[in-house]
Parts: C-alpha cells; structure tokens; sequence
C-alpha cells in the first residue's frame, strides 16, 4: 500500500502518514458507500446513530490533547487555537446530537377543498444519500465534524476527502467513528489524487457534494457533479469591516487583531480590508501596527506562539508578492520570516486596484483604508464579486442598520470582527463565494430529502 508522508508546515518533520487511494480503490469505496444507502438493512435506526455521535464525542473529550497536537502539527494553526477548534468540534457533534431532536417534518392541510377531501398528509425527511465531502487546511479536524458529522446524523454514508497537507484530522475522526460503533463503508477518509477526487465529485452514485476551498476550484467541480445532485461550496471572501469615526477603539482595535492575524490570516472570513474614516484612519492603521509588531511569531506548537507559519512557501512567496506590490505604506511586517513564516503585516491606503485589495490574501496582513462618508465605504466594501461576512464599528444604530442593509454580505457583525463564527450559526457565502448554507443543523438539513405522504380513506 503507498503511503503519503505528513509534514508539518513550520519545519518540514514528518509527524505522520496515511495511505494513498488508487482510482479504482476509491470506485470501490463509493461502491460500498452507495450499497449501504440504497440497501435498507444496513440504515442505522436513529437512536444508534444517537449512541454512536456520543460515543464519538465522549472519545474526543478523553483525548483533547491528543487531536489539539495532531491538528496544530499538520495545520499550523496555534496550539492555543487549535485547542479551541478541537473543542468547537466536540461541541459540533453534540449540535448534531440534540438538532436529531426536532429534525422533523409537518402536516399538510388538505379537505379545505372538494379535491382534497378524506385525505390528511405529512411530511418527514430522509437522508440524500452518499456524501462527498472535499475539505481544506485550515481547521483539519473541525471542518471534517461539519462535513461528516451532519451526513451520519442524518443517515448518509460519507466519502471525504481532506487536504492533502492536512488528513491525519480526518482520518483520526474516522477511526474515532469507527471506535464509537459506527459500522465501516459509512465514513471513509481518502487522499487521492485530482483526477479522483473530480470522479468522487461527480459520480452518479453520489447525491451531495460539500466543497470547502477555492473558487476556482469549487466552481468547476460545480460544472462536473451529475444531473441531480445537491451541492454546498464555501469559499472565502476579502472580508471587508467598516469603522466610523464614533466608534470605541479600545474594542475595535483588538478585535480587528484578532480577526486578521487568528491563524496567520487564513481564514475564509479573516479581516483584510478595513475602511476607516478619513479622521481616524491613519491612527487606526498605525495603532494596528503598533499591536500587530508585539505578535509572537513561530512554532505552532509553541503555547507562546500567536502567529504560526503558513501552510505552504510557496504561498509565503505569494503573500510576500502581493504586498510588494500593494502600492501603499507597509506599516509593519511586509517580511518573510524562517520557517514558512510570514511578519503581520499592516499596510495603509493600498490601492484598491492592487492584487491584494482585489483577492483574498488568506495570510497574516491587514489593509487599513480611508473614507469620507459612509456611502462610499460601502459602496467600496462592495466593489468586489464576493459575498459573505461583513462588519461595521459604530455607536450609531441608524448607521449600523444602513450597513447590514446595504452591505453586500451574507453576514454583517456590528461591533465585532468578520471572522466571528459559532458553530450552530448560519454560514456560508453567495456570488463567488459559494453556495448553501453551512452550520451543523443547516447541512443536515441540506443533506436531507423531504418527502410527503398523503393518505386517502373515508375514515378522514
């Protein structure tokens, strides 16, 4: 069997390794899959399924330090970060757990009219059928829960398939299934190559494809999916915050340093263009700095360390490119540093036609802006093919309700950072970035059918 070597981003170790599957082993896989959904003597009742997400559970909280080493390893996210993704995740399986409790359909009325007389009928739902799940890097065990978890909740058999700089997450929360009593072919962890992942993507025996990625990526995965079969795509954005001049720096400032560099910025909805009033603007960016220079850079696995490296040099190289040529004042950072690491970098009135104000940096800089008026922050914030979460710094309510009015974004924070996330919340982007609706309780209803029964009898 060839394996495929992990290795940690921050200094290239091996920290572990999981086997490569061929074409024909993943045809093999959805093969299995598919039988378990489409013969009915291998559906979990739901009170199993029940029992196994707790068992689940209670297997990942007897082992946090375990998975907050494995993820931090793999990803490079903080150890002190990944602590917290780790027990987001627990929590994301019990969401599961207690949403199976009004995951439920309803009655339909019927006899209002002569055709539909001596009749009553009800809907109720059932899964979809087989997953596909194609996950990212950037919080390997938290975003297979919200992949996988929702699948089995509901009775669907999952295939997914994690980054392959990051599956050992994945794979560790298939093997804890597994241990809580899940049966196996119901959710299978591959790394595979793109030619086979495209195929998983767009089998027939496939009936929902769930995307975390690039655009570019999941939109032509998107072309490539069989007639019928559902699909959920996050992408990321170039997540935009307005500050008006009322608004209290002693929170908007912590709360922007926290939302741009928490794991070296990459993060789908990580702050990145910040528009700030033209009386404010420059001491806003240069505060920002001043905070975003103290930052500890280094070794994921360091307690200390609050910025880890990126996932990859050669998006070091990019991030590096794009700041270079951003066309405004680097503040702070505008270096790489050893280890694929990257200094937080804050650069002030970039331009808006720079390749770094256009395009999600997913690394650790922030571009603070100015602005005359609201409406022209707005309208900037909005000036880009991308749509998910926004935020807006003001003490005025008239202001904060034209924002989440007008701004161009499936989410708006008032008074608080974009990349704000609880697990049980709606998530998700539109235009280019993506489509449906992510959260626990919303994928499994995105992974469910509902379907209707309506009975005749004179009785009625």
């Amino acid at each position: 069997m060839k394996m495929v070597e992990v290795t940690s981003p921050f200094d290239g170790k091996k920290i572990g390794e999981v086997p490569f599957t061929s074409k024909e082993e993943l045809e093999k896989i959805i093969d299995e899959a598919y039988e378990k959904f489409v013969n009915f003597k291998y559906r979990l009742p739901k009170y199993q399924i029940v029992e196994i997400l707790e068992k689940a559970a209670k297997i990942c909280e007897e082992n946090v330090e375990e998975l907050t080493n494995l993820a931090a390893s793999e990803g490079g996210k903080p150890y002190m970060d990944s602590k917290v993704e780790i027990l987001r995740a627990i929590n994301g399986i019990k969401l599961a757990i207690s949403h199976l409790g009004s995951y439920e359909g309803k009655q339909i009325a019927m006899g209002h009219t002569k055709s539909s007389e001596n009749r009553i009928a009800y809907t109720f739902k059932e899964p979809i059928g087989v997953v596909a799940a194609i996950s990212a890097f950037n919080h390997p065990f938290n975003l297979a829960v919200h992949q996988v978890v929702p699948a089995i909740a509901v009775g669907c058999p999952v295939i997914i398939k994690p980054a392959s700089s990051t599956p050992l997450s994945a794979f560790k929360l298939v093997e804890i299934l597994e241990k809580a009593g899940l049966p196996k072919g119901y959710a299978t962890a591959v790394l595979c190559d793109r030619d086979s992942a495209e195929m998983l993507a767009s089998s027939k025996k496939i009936s929902f494809l769930t995307f975390i990625g690039s655009a570019k990526v999941g939109w032509g995965l998107s072309k490539k999916v069989n007639n019928g079969t559902r699909i959920a795509l996050e992408h990321g954005g170039v997540a935009p915050v307005i500050v008006e001049k009322d608004a209290n720096l002693d929170e908007v400032l912590p709360a922007l340093l926290k939302g741009g560099f928490y794991h070296a910025g990459q993060v789908c909805v990580s702050v990145q263009r910040v528009y700030a009033h033209k009386d404010i603007a420059k001491e806003i960016a240069n505060k920002l700095a001043n905070l975003a220079s103290k930052l500890v850079v280094g070794n994921q696995m360091d307690p200390k360390t609050e910025v880890g490296p990126l996932i990859d040099p050669k998006e070091v190289s990019r991030v590096e490119e794009w700041v270079n040529t951003s066309g405004g004042e680097i503040l702070c950072g505008g270096k790489r540093l050893e280890n694929n690491c990257y200094a937080p970098t804050v650069i002030y009135n970039a331009k808006d036609s720079a390749t770094i104000s256009q395009n999600e940096v997913f690394g650790p800089v922030v571009c603070v802006y100015s602005y005359e008026n609201i409406d022209e922050a707005i309208k900037r914030a909005n000036s880009l093919d991308v749509s998910f979460q926004a935020a807006i710094f003001t003490k005025n309510i008239d202001t904060s309700i034209k924002a989440v009015k007008e701004l161009n974004a499936t989410a708006v924070m008032v008074n608080d950072h974009t990349a704000f996330r609880v697990d049980w919340m709606p998530f998700g982007g539109a235009k280019s970035s993506g489509i449906g609706i992510g959260g626990i309780n919303y994928s499994m209803e995105e992974m469910s059918n509902q379907k209707l029964f309506v009975v005749k009898s004179n009785s009625i």
